[in-house]
């Protein structure tokens, strides 16, 4: 395995493709999932979910996947990645092995790798949409929910595992996982997951994998530093590439306002009462999107929200009640920007700008998705004018610029007194002390006082005693036999060699 060097980034060695697919919207427009080499149940159950036309990386990756070829695919964010990874995944486990039984338990034969328990939660919906009489197939590894729950579903056999990087190398670590038998890994979202700092854990967890197995790659975006990385995990890779990874999709409306900071909150009022449709509201900060939210409820709306402070419970519950259409508002931080996918989102709000292109990217990418058209409106005050501007060069994009009404209502903020104007208000607030004073007692300046010493008396005995703190804690690629491999399963198609 290759070492990631400032000199491998600066000049890095060409990355091997066997061959690049770019498949447009009207060739994917013209195919249906019938098209597919595919079983006739997978057919009709994909049917039955309303899955009839892929979309364009979903055109482009699952026949040569179907081959058992590698994959390495970047597409805009919502262009449907999930489904071209599980159609030839659920495909190869129904050909190699059938579903463990209490007296014949499969090992884990398929592998999904993702930056989030939001994204991971996804893909694991969408597996049992697809396979709804499987739900013991497939199971949740990831931090925020049960440990005992997760390995007690572990040790009955599933066939998947649908995985965040830290927890699964924590069980790998304590041996309560084997990976040995692995036949199909998918990394998804990987620049997200080096991002995050996932990469030690990802080279550890590929290290416990066989060498022989397939692998699916898929990033928003492939830099040299990506490229570099991932050429590791895959052998002359079959390249897809489906538009332009590095800039919004053209299927989103992009709108700036100019408005003044305290008239956002009635601007996105404003636009709640004059368009229809979902509303995904990003914010800076935790604070931020908890008063965003609060001040929304009080003027009558029905609002979700996410943020890292929120737990698991929480996060889960407002990710359904928006996807079901419950709550019409979520607002959230850039936790968001990648962690959910939902189809119907109509409009993306950036309360404040993001922190660059690439989280702008990835924030409108909520909307405009699987075909549909969306709005990502952002807001500007007039000191970040100069960087919405430095937004458009980036990107390439056009906004369309608007001015707020100037008469929008102002947000209400807690102001400082200003005692020099207000000397009532000022003798007021020396009355109201004086009377908490008098509650306890003619003397209870002087008490509070004593008390207060015995307090620091108390600290600096206790500094004295000293209080510790806590330590912080690739070879030839073979047929393999499975069990419960079918003699007639198409292991064929992986013919390659020199893994």
């Amino acid at each position: 395995m290759s070492t990631l060097t400032l000199e491998s980034i600066l000049n890095p060695e060409p990355l091997q493709v066997s061959r690049h697919i770019a498949t447009t919207l009207e060739e994917a427009s013209a195919l249906s999932f019938t098209s597919f080499d595919i079983s006739a149940s997978l057919k009709a159950r994909l049917t039955a979910a309303g899955f009839l036309h892929p979309t364009p990386v979903q055109a482009g990756a699952i026949p040569p996947a179907l081959e058992g070829e590698d994959i390495l695919a970047t597409a805009s964010t919502g262009t449907g990645k999930t489904l071209s990874f599980l159609v030839p995944m659920i495909e190869r486990l129904e050909e190699i092995s059938t579903p463990s039984t209490r007296g014949n338990k499969t090992p884990v034969l398929a592998l999904i790798l993702l930056p989030t328990r939001e994204l991971a939660m996804q893909v694991l919906d969408q597996f049992y949409t697809i396979c709804p009489s499987h739900k013991s197939d497939a199971v949740l590894v990831c931090g925020g929910l049960s440990e005992n729950t997760q390995l007690e579903q572990i040790s009955r056999g599933p066939r998947l595992l649908v995985a965040t990087p830290g927890r699964l190398e924590d069980y790998l670590r304590r041996k309560a996982v084997s990976l040995r038998d692995v036949d199909m890994l998918v990394l998804d979202e990987v620049d997200r997951m080096l991002d995050m700092g996932f990469l030690p854990s990802i080279r550890r967890i590929v290290s416990a994998l066989p060498r022989d197995r397939q692998t699916m790659c898929y990033s928003a975006t492939l830099d040299a530093s990506i490229r570099e990385i991932v050429k590791d995990y895959v052998q002359d890779p079959v390249r897809v590439e489906i538009g332009s990874t590095s800039r919004p999709s053209d299927q989103v409306e992009l709108r700036v306002y100019t408005v003044m900071q305290d008239q956002k909150l009635a601007q996105l009022d404003k636009m709640l009462h004059d368009e229809a449709g979902t509303y995904l509201v990003f914010s800076r900060t935790k604070h931020g999107t908890d008063r965003i939210g609060r001040k929304l409820e009080k003027l009558g709306h029905q609002v979700e929200i996410i943020h890292g402070d929120r737990s698991q419970s929480q996060r889960t519950a407002a990710l359904k009640n928006f996807a079901a259409g419950r709550s019409r508002i979520l607002v959230a931080t850039d936790v968001a920007a990648r962690g959910i996918d939902i189809s119907h989102i109509a409009h993306v709000v950036n309360y404040d700008l993001p922190n660059g292109s690439d989280d702008f990217v990835h924030r409108i990418g909520r909307t405009g998705r699987a075909g549909a058209r969306g709005v990502a409106t952002t807001f500007v005050t007039p000191l970040e004018k100069s960087d919405a501007l430095k937004l458009e060069r980036e990107l390439k994009i056009k906004f369309a610029w608007s001015e707020a009404d100037k008469n929008l209502a102002k947000e209400a903020r807690n102001q400082p007194i200003d005692i020099s104007q207000n000397v009532q208000g000022l003798n007021e607030l020396l009355q109201m002390e004086t009377r908490s004073w008098r509650s306890s007692g003619d003397n209870a300046p002087e008490a509070a006082s004593h008390q207060t010493g015995r307090s620091s008396g108390k600290l600096q005995r206790s500094a004295a005693r000293g209080n510790g703190s806590g330590k912080a804690t690739q070879g030839a690629r073979t047929k393999r036999s499975l069990p419960g491999q079918s003699s007639s399963g198409r292991s064929s198609r992986r013919r390659r060699s020199g893994r």
